[in-house]
């Protein structure tokens, strides 16, 4: 609880390599009254991790899509409905934020708090365009080039996000990442990557019908639903987080072992704290109980139907409002190699 308010942590889940080094971080934390853990896949292995998460940390609740129908990031908008109780503030957390800065939650809920004014609240991340532009703009990083907050520079760049992510894991090594904090600052009515993001349930119960969310769920959260109450979103520059990927630079920061580098850097500050040594010990033994039980999982059903007909139609209905523009293979491949003609790399 804090100040009267529940404090209910969610991640749309999930990807077990990646949620072993997150789910750790939110747990140990007392702030946190709940973690909803939003089961967005079919993959039995994964559904089993949650399973065994739960078990063993009374913390963690799974919570499987209204719906019935599971669909990569398209069918995320019906889970918003289990959060908007008015009493409760709720923190969505990436599965692949690798690294919250010590005391995350306190900072995020009290920034909340004191900024009644924004829709929706974000941290700084490591690894998302806007982010990375405003650590340009308050002059913690620099290039060798104009950095632009667009899509394509970050996001279709492997090599671009491995630089970024090398660059904080030497902070963290250093213990200067603080030096990144960069104050309140506020997005236009633009869209940006949801890595993390805070609200009342209040505003979603009111404004939204009891987190009734068409479509695409950071475009509406994002863009439609601020624009339409003339509220702009905000960011606590003073609150860091690390996102592992985008899609488009997985299959390049695999090849330099990225995530390995930020698990041994946590497992070495772990291991050195009493409670988050337990907890770490917890998940070995979570994640090796999986691995050591493939065959007896992968005999086991998983929580979701088919998708029908009828199914299919609601999806339909549900995204229907807000259809995205079809953008020929042509035109995307052309931004791809724009996008590569100036090669952006950090400064030294």
């Amino acid at each position: 609880m804090y100040k009267n308010f529940k404090i209910i942590a969610n991640t749309a889940a999930g990807r077990r390599r990646y949620m072993r080094w997150l789910i750790p971080q939110v747990v140990a934390d007392d702030l946190v009254d709940r973690y909803d853990l939003w089961v967005n896949t079919t993959n039995k292995e994964d559904i089993a991790f949650m399973e065994k998460c739960a078990e063993f940390f009374p913390k963690i609740n799974l919570i499987y899509q209204p719906d019935g129908i599971v669909n990569g990031i398209a069918s995320i908008n019906a889970f918003y409905s289990k959060a908007c109780d008015e009493d409760s503030i709720y923190i969505k957390l990436d599965d692949d934020l690798l690294w919250l800065e010590p005391g995350f939650f306190e900072k995020m809920v009290r920034f909340r708090i004191e900024h009644p004014e924004f829709w929706i609240v974000s941290p700084l991340v490591i690894n998302n365009m806007l982010s990375t532009y405003i650590l340009q703009a308050k002059d913690k990083l620099k290039f060798n080039a104009y950095f632009k907050p667009k899509v394509d520079t970050l996001i279709r760049d492997g090599k671009f996000a491995a630089q970024l992510h090398k660059w904080f894991l030497s902070k963290l090594e250093t213990k200067s990442y603080e030096q990144l904090h960069s104050g309140i600052n506020t997005w236009g009515l633009t869209r940006f990557s949801i890595n993390s993001i805070i609200w009342y349930g209040s505003d979603l119960q009111k404004y939204t019908g009891g987190g009734k969310i068409p479509g695409d769920d950071e475009e509406y959260m994002s863009v439609i639903k601020p624009t339409e109450l003339g509220r702009g979103c905000g960011v606590n520059g003073d609150c860091l987080c690390a996102h592992f990927a985008f899609y488009t630079q997985r299959e390049e920061l695999d090849k330099l072992d990225i995530l390995d580098a930020y698990a041994s850097h946590m497992r070495c500050e772990w291991e050195g704290d009493k409670k988050m040594g337990h907890i770490l010990e917890q998940m070995d033994e979570i994640v090796k109980w999986v691995n050591e039980n493939r065959n007896e999982i992968a005999s086991r059903g998983i929580p979701y139907d088919s998708i029908s007909a009828s199914k299919w139609q609601r999806v339909k209905n549900r995204i229907g409002r807000f259809r995205i523009p079809v953008v020929s293979v042509k035109t995307i491949s052309e931004i791809y190699v724009n996008s590569r003609k100036e090669k952006i790399e950090i400064e030294n």
